[in-house]
């Protein structure tokens, strides 16, 4: 039984990386920080199976990935796809660029979210299914952006359908601002591993997507040490239910994801996955004589 913490992405946290570290070395690095990383490039673009090669095999055997859905897959994508719209075609390219970690049994899953358009009606659910059929043999998480997903009197029908089909449930903390916005579930749905991923609470801004730079702005948060410490008991408690936790911090925008991950795992007696502690600072050089 464990709890993994990361962030979601490893290119733009630059407290984790020396100075004039190269684009190529940072994955590297942040496996040193952190033992489970989410892979939000594949939400844009499904990456040629070499690079995700690339990537288990350039990283300690202790780092998992957490891989985003291409979101011509998710229903995010306006117009149409790259590389043609055919969903078969698109989930085989997927399913092949996941391979290395699947073969290195480094995936902890392959992460389905869906738009804040994507409500709770029969037509959805036919999708679902069919996008786990798609994905036979690969370990799902389905995490949703509709309010009606978990109103009154669906959230356990909700959960018993993902039970059912074999979905990890993605558990959100991120604020609660209208309909496109769900409450904090803390039911796991699979009893091997559960996903927590932490979007920060700027509920004034939650809702103010279409610009180009809404999510600079959507995500700009930082917790409280109050805050997270509110978390620690609802982890453990997750515990009870699923083997294994994985925690992502995806309040990127102003640079905080970093800083609270490390937070949380201090809260949580964990250290890094290179054995330090998770504020770790280098020691100082040789102590000075004393001269006078």
């Amino acid at each position: 039984m464990s709890i993994g913490i990361g962030l979601a992405g490893w290119g733009d946290h630059d407290s984790l990386y020396p100075e004039g570290t190269k684009p190529g070395e940072k994955l590297n690095i942040y496996g040193s920080h952190f033992p489970v990383v989410e892979v939000d490039s594949t939400f844009y673009a499904i990456q040629p199976r070499e690079r995700f090669e690339s990537w288990v095999n350039g990283t300690p055997d202790s780092l998992r990935f957490v891989v985003k859905a291409y979101q011509g897959m998710t229903g995010h994508l306006r117009g149409p796809a790259p590389k043609g719209d055919d969903p078969d075609a698109m989930a085989e390219a997927f399913r092949r660029m996941l391979e290395p970690a699947m073969e290195a049994g480094r995936l902890t899953a392959a992460l389905f979210q869906y738009p804040p358009w994507f409500d709770c009606i029969s037509a959805n659910v036919k999708l679902l299914r069919e996008m786990k059929r798609r994905m036979e043999g690969i370990p799902c998480a389905l995490e949703f952006r509709h309010q009606s997903w978990f109103e009154a009197g669906m959230k356990e029908r909700t959960l018993q359908f993902m039970r059912e089909e074999g979905w990890i449930h993605s558990i959100c903390d991120e604020p609660q601002a209208g309909i496109g916005s769900i409450p904090t579930v803390l039911e796991a749905t699979d009893r091997e591993v559960s996903i927590v991923r932490f979007h920060g609470r700027n509920a004034a801004n939650w809702n103010n997507g279409g610009g180009p730079n809404w999510r600079e702005v959507r995500y700009l948060y930082h917790y409280s040490d109050a805050e997270l410490s509110e978390w620690r008991e609802k982890l453990e408690s997750l515990l009870q239910q699923s083997r294994d936790i994985a925690v992502i911090f995806n309040n990127n925008s102003g640079g905080h994801a970093a800083g609270n991950a490390k937070t949380m795992m201090t809260m949580l007696g964990l250290t890094r996955p290179d054995g330090r502690e998770p504020f770790y600072s280098p020691p100082p050089g040789p102590e000075q004589l004393e001269l006078f």
